[in-house]
This record gives structure tokens, sequence and C-alpha cells, in this order.
């Protein structure tokens, strides 16, 4: 199966690599992490590696890193001895953790082929590798299950949209889930799921999702006027703050926005894209709305304030939580078009009302306990939204009680780092 797993990666390689060029030449960075994906690293990197020992955490992209947040701070106060690397397939991802003062490597994820990987093993020389949410690359955990060095799934989850496709490959999954010495899932479904799919049922633990214990510098949540202040926003009226935004939900809010104003509300926005390389066309989009647009890269303390009914759009990643905790109102973004949601406890971590659409896929056992927990509102399209968003600008204290609800919610279902970490500790006290 192995085998065959590797030629398939031969045959679609010559359209992979074009691809990879493509995307990393249209957000201006055409040769960064190439070599890093071969498994070529620079000589700092390998005298940083040489003689340590190694946990390596991966995290596909943007949300899965700021979900591992908490695992990576307790890995490293329970395992200071050990050098913490952080791999990404994504720049945006990568960005992210390069503000996580815990990590002490951040690398681009390997492709997956056997050499590659191999190449990758012998130097990182890894105690563990945990992966987090669902991804399973099969050389990787092959690989390194040969190698000795146990592999664990943290966070793990089975999306209703992928466990159909899973079904069909069982038989080609088992023997890679057969790799994995444990397996911590977000929910009792996703463990069925798990081992609907072949993972051994001893294997497999229920540790909660890593997200609801998410913490918050202390700096970033202060009085919320001198936030306003030091982000140069409007310090009188109202915040609202859409993140995490794709194409599409950028114009559907903007005419939210606008009806809201014409209205009579004293309202300022602030967006940001998912993909910050997107800024340039969402300012065209926004600008087409009759909205006026600044960009956060250029805001300093010198700047003017944010005006009511001005647009700020933050076009760098690692900024937004400083963002949603100065608003009034948050909008989470990738719930109005078919993304599957992002993730919308950000919010209730800075005690504020959440309102997102009708696509939650990724993040349905959260959008469940958020509503339940009465913490947010989801709508189903811009009407929605727009009446959703009037009467909360109408009546304030209903906003504030929802934030802190959320706040609430957060604290009754933490848990899953403690038990994440007892099963990592677990796999490597049993490792010879």
């Amino acid at each position: 199966m192995f085998l065959l797993y590797d030629l398939i990666w031969v045959l679609l390689f010559p359209l992979v690599l074009p691809c990879h060029l493509l995307m990393a030449y249209l957000r201006g960075k055409p040769r960064r992490g190439l070599r890093e994906r071969f498994g070529f690293y620079p000589p700092e990197v390998l005298k940083l590696l040489q003689g340590k020992k190694v946990l390596w955490v991966h995290a596909v992209s943007v949300g899965e890193t700021r979900a591992a947040v908490p695992l990576l701070k307790v890995l490293k106060e329970h395992y200071p001895e050990h050098l913490l690397v952080l791999s990404h397939v994504t720049e945006t991802g990568r960005n992210i953790a390069q503000g996580i003062q815990e990590v002490d490597l951040c690398l681009f994820f390997p492709y997956d082929i056997s050499w590659v990987v191999k190449r990758v093993l012998r130097q990182l020389r890894p105690s563990l590798i945990a992966i987090v949410e669902t991804e399973i690359w099969p050389n990787l955990v092959h690989r390194a299950e040969s190698g000795g060095v146990p592999v664990v799934l943290v966070n793990g989850r089975i999306s209703d949209r992928s466990f159909p496709r899973y079904r069909l490959l069982r038989h080609w999954l088992r023997p890679v889930l057969d790799c994995f010495s444990s397996f911590c899932m977000q929910s009792e479904q996703d463990a069925v799921r798990i081992r609907a799919l072949g993972a051994s049922a001893e294997r497999v633990q229920v540790t909660g999702n890593l997200k609801f214990d998410m913490n918050i510098d202390s700096s970033t949540v202060t009085d919320s006027q001198q936030l306003r202040h030091a982000l140069r926003l409007p310090t009188a009226g109202s915040v609202l703050v859409a993140g995490s935004t794709h194409e599409g939900e950028e114009r559907l809010i903007a005419e939210v926005f606008g009806r809201l104003r014409h209205a009579g509300f004293e309202l300022s926005l602030v967006m940001a894209p998912r993909h910050p390389e997107r800024c340039t066309a969402v300012a065209e989009v926004l600008s087409s709305c009759g909205l006026e647009v600044r960009l956060a890269s250029g805001i300093s303390t010198q700047s003017p304030p944010l005006t009511t009914g001005e647009v700020l759009l933050i076009d760098s990643v690692g900024q937004l939580l400083k963002y949603y905790a100065a608003a009034d109102l948050i909008v989470v973004g990738g719930s109005f078009v078919p993304i599957g949601g992002h993730n919308i406890l950000e919010a209730a971590l800075v005690g504020k009302p959440v309102l997102f659409g009708p696509y939650m896929a990724n993040f349905k056992d959260i959008a469940r306990k958020v509503l339940e927990g009465g913490a947010g509102v989801q709508v189903t399209q811009g009407e929605e939204l727009f009446r959703a968003l009037w009467r909360l600008l109408e009546q304030p204290t209903n906003g504030q009680a929802m934030g802190e609800c959320g706040k609430a919610l957060l604290a009754q279902n933490k848990g899953a780092t403690a038990l994440t970490l007892a099963r990592i500790e677990k796999t490597l006290a049993s490792c010879p």
C-alpha cells in the first residue's frame, strides 16, 4: 500500500510542484520553504538540532496552530530539555507560529514522499510526533513507526464531510492508522468514527477540544478605551470586527454595515480576511460598496484615529485577537460561504458576542455549545445578520451578557490539554 502511495506521489508531483510555486509566487515568496519541504535545512537549523531531543508537533495552518497553543505551552513546561519543533503546510500557519514563544523551531512540513520523510526523520530524530486534528500522512506515520517514533493524533476530529470519503478508503487507511500510538479525539462521535475507520479501540480516547483551553495574554485584554486608542479605533460609537472572512463574505458584511450606518448607528468596521494576500481584492470590494478603507499596516501611534463609518482592513496575521478584544460585536467568517467555519471561541475568549453563518461543519460541536450556552447567534444570510446586529446595537447589555456566557462556556469545557498531556506522557514512558 505504501509503495502504491509513493507511486501516486511520483505521478502527481509534476502537478503539485508547479502549483506550489505558483501559489508562493502569488504570495510574493516564490522560493521560501521549498528546500524545507524536501528536507533540506540551513546549517543554523542543523546546528540547533544537533544533540537535542525533539518533540515534533504538526499543525497544518492557522486554526490548528491556535488550537495547539495550550498543548505547546504544557509540553515546554513538562519537557524543557526537549526542542519543540512546530511544522506547517501553509505560510499563514507558520507566520502565526513564529509568535509562540514556547516553539524553538518552525519548519514547513515535508512532502510526504518516502525518501523525503526518511531524510527529515533522520535529521530531526524526534522522540514523539503529535499531529493536530486530522492530518493523516501515510509515509510520515509509517516511517516514524518503523523507526520506533510514536505518533499521536491530538485534538482529533472526523468531520461530517470527510467521514464518507474516509470510509470509502478504510481498507487503505487501516494500515496507516495501525502506525499511530494513540488517538486523542475531540468528542465521542469522533472516537466512534476513527474506530470505524480501523483505529484500534484501546488506542482511542476522548480528551475533548483543545480550543476550550485557549488562554490570552493579559496585556491583550485591557481597558477597552485604552485598547481602542492604541489601535487608533474610534472611542465613540460601536466597533464591529469581521474576522477570517472569505471571498463572497466581504461584500455581504459591507452591505450590512452600510445599512446599519444608514439606519443611524454610529458604527465602525474592522475586517480581517483569512488570507491577508487577498487584501487588495477585498479593498476593491469595500470601495465598490462606497466605503473608505485604511490598511492596518499603515497605522501608527501618530495616525489619526479611524472615523466612524470607515473600514480598517487587517493585512497581516497574528493581530486578530487584539481587535476582537476592542470590539463590541464580532462576526466570524468562513461560515457564510461553504468553507466549514472558523473558531468562534476566540470571541468567547475576550468576552464578546459572536455572530456566524450556517456553514459550520468543521465546528459543529462548538457551534452547538455556543448556541446552547447563549454565547452567540447563528444566522442564515445577510438579512438575518442585519437584524441580529440591529438588535444587539439597540440593546448592548444583551451583547455583554452573551460575552459573559462565552467566558462561562470556556470555563465549563476546559480540561482537554491535561488529558492529552497525560496520554503523551504515557506514550513517551512506554518507549524504550
